[in-house]
């Protein structure tokens, strides 16, 4: 149970870093106007690709804190 205890927080780490790049990238797109100087939406956007992110990122939290409190029991 530890060996998947470690699994879904390093999962949550990665998840949290792929939010951050997603996030960026899609920011400076947006707020720069990318390569050609185009504005399709307004920046407030980007950080909308980070809700499912978010989300995956509690689900493997809280799976991780259950399974701990079963190894302890």
């Amino acid at each position: 149970m530890k060996k998947i205890y470690n699994i879904f927080i390093v999962l949550a780490i990665l998840l949290s870093d792929v939010m951050c790049a997603v996030v960026a990238y899609n920011f400076g797109i947006l707020y720069l106007g990318g390569k050609y100087g185009m504005y399709s939406a307004p920046t407030w956007v980007a950080f909308l690709y980070g809700i499912p992110f978010v989300i995956g990122i509690v689900v493997c939290v809280i799976v991780a804190v259950v399974i701990k409190k079963r190894t302890v029991k």
